[in-house]
């Protein structure tokens, strides 16, 4: 990790505009640590030099015209789901292949307005479905931890986790991510960076690969509590090309930071203390609620019933909605064409070859539960299990709590091809757990880095928050920032 790849997007503004340092010779470093780590972490799928260093010539020229945006020469990684014009856009998936979009999405679309460089594309599970990016067609990223006395290579956490890989181990200065039921903050957790899922409608899904178009949300995964701050200012918007975009004023999310916490009344969810959790996820809990209450807040314990159907009726709702995105790949206009001897089985054999085993299962479920007979029974319920966990927050907050503290995963980050979960998807699925609440009730939460395990893994601490009360989260994660610490693997690339 270079001197220049080091510097944190804080950092990196002050020396730029300060002219100690060329966006060039910053985005260089980090094509060169791309070079010597991707090998070994397989966190891009595609590296775009010539697009990063223009874009860095043209930061510096509005640098020395004194034009610089809020990114000017920033070097950022972009998750494989979000549509860059022109460039690999393929959702990690072979059904995309050789997609390159004549559009960019919104999200991207201001990031580069705010002067922001394009290292490249991040890898992640296909179609943004796993919790572990061992779904990706191009195969798994590598989480840059590693265990105390192992050399077990680590999943990242999914489905952005090319995006946490890159960030934790210095392959770029930020990344886009994406979040569904988890999707930022889980793989945040286990790299030892921050992640935080907007308020659904905060960032525009212009131009972001549908899972599930009802609580999909994009948000940044960055190396500490400010810079994620930072990156969110920019890539939040309203959109009108986006219909769930809300139509409010996006608030400079940095002032929060350093707020005081004085007076806040933070809750605890009784029923986030599930049977068989871990210890160390129990005791790094009670250590993040001391650390709030010697900054002075208020500890309230709180229920939130209807938590316990959280799982089963978001593994009704995403599949549902990912059935009725998926039909448009169908080798007719776009991608993978896998010929027939009519249409119908051209369909077929395209579908058969391009989605992998994930997301064929999740379709085959979301199909079953749409269909006449079953809709009632399962699609239409799991909605109704849905208004009732949103409507469990929103009593909590009507109580007067301010934001809420829970674990964000059962576990730190665990083995590439882990038998136990390999062979049983609903082991998998239960490392969402703790994130897909907010998700199902639209609501905004943070990872942030609280401390390391008995293997010396990275593990986090979940903030949510009340509907467009990101300044909230910000305010609170910082907190246990300073009193955690920051968290970098040592390296091994």
């Amino acid at each position: 990790m270079s001197e220049l790849t080091s510097l944190t997007i804080a950092e990196a503004r002050a020396k730029l505009a300060a002219k100690e340092i060329k966006a060039v010779e910053l985005t260089d470093a980090y094509l060169s640590a791309i070079d010597q780590a991707n090998g070994a972490l397989n966190a891009y799928v595609a590296v775009t030099p010539d697009i990063a260093r223009d874009m860095a010539k043209a930061s510096d020229a509005r640098i020395a015209d004194g034009k610089a945006g809020a990114l000017e020469g920033i070097p950022l990684g972009v998750k494989d789901l979000f549509a860059t014009k022109g460039v690999h856009t393929q959702a990690c998936s072979h059904i995309l292949d050789g997609f390159k979009p004549e559009y960019e999405s919104t999200v991207t679309t201001n990031l580069w307005d705010a002067g922001a460089v394009m290292l490249g594309k991040l890898n992640m599970d296909e179609f943004a479905m796993g919790s572990s990016n061992e779904s990706s067609y191009y195969g798994p990223a590598v989480n840059p931890w590693k265990a105390t006395g192992s050399d077990d290579k680590l999943v990242p956490g999914g489905s952005s986790g090319g995006s946490a890989a890159a960030v934790a181990a210095h392959l770029c200065a930020g990344a886009t991510a994406t979040d569904t039921g988890g999707s930022i903050r889980q793989p945040a957790a286990f790299t030892g960076t921050v992640g935080i899922k907007p308020t659904y409608g905060r960032c525009s899904r212009w131009g972001v690969v549908a899972f599930a178009s009802s609580l999909d949300q994009a948000g940044p995964i960055a190396r500490d509590v400010r810079d994620a701050a930072i990156l969110l200012k920019s890539m939040a918007s309203t959109d009108a090309k986006d219909t769930t975009s809300v139509d409010l004023p996006v608030p400079d999310y940095e002032k929060a930071i350093g707020g005081s916490v004085k007076g806040m009344k933070i809750g605890i969810p009784r029923e986030y203390r599930i049977d068989g959790m871990s210890e160390e996820i129990l005791a790094l809990w009670q250590q993040g609620i001391a650390w709030l209450k010697e900054a002075g807040a208020e500890i309230v314990d709180i229920s939130l019933p209807h938590t316990k159907y959280a799982l089963p009726a978001y593994y009704i709702v995403a599949p549902a909605e990912a059935s009725s995105n998926f039909a448009r790949y169908d080798g007719v206009r776009y991608g993978l064409r896998v010929d027939g001897k009519d249409i119908v089985d051209m369909y077929e054999k395209t579908r058969a070859a391009g989605f992998g085993k994930e997301v064929q299962r999740r379709i085959m479920i979301g199909t079953y539960v749409l269909s006449a007979g079953y809709y009632d029974a399962y699609y239409l319920k799991a909605q109704k299990v849905r208004t009732l966990i949103k409507r469990d927050f929103e009593l909590a907050f009507e109580a007067g709590v301010d934001a809420i503290l829970t674990p964000i995963t059962p576990s730190s980050a665990f083995a590439i091809g882990d038998k136990e979960l390999a062979a049983d998807p609903v082991k998998m699925y239960q490392q969402d757990v703790f994130s897909i609440t907010l998700n199902m009730a639209g609501l905004p939460g943070i990872s942030v880095p609280a401390g390391l395990d008995a293997k010396g893994l990275p593990l986090g601490l979940q903030v949510i928050g009340k509907p467009f009360e990101e300044e909230t989260l910000f305010k609170t994660a910082h907190v246990i920032e300073q009193a955690a610490g920051k968290f970098t693997p040592a390296k091994w690339w």
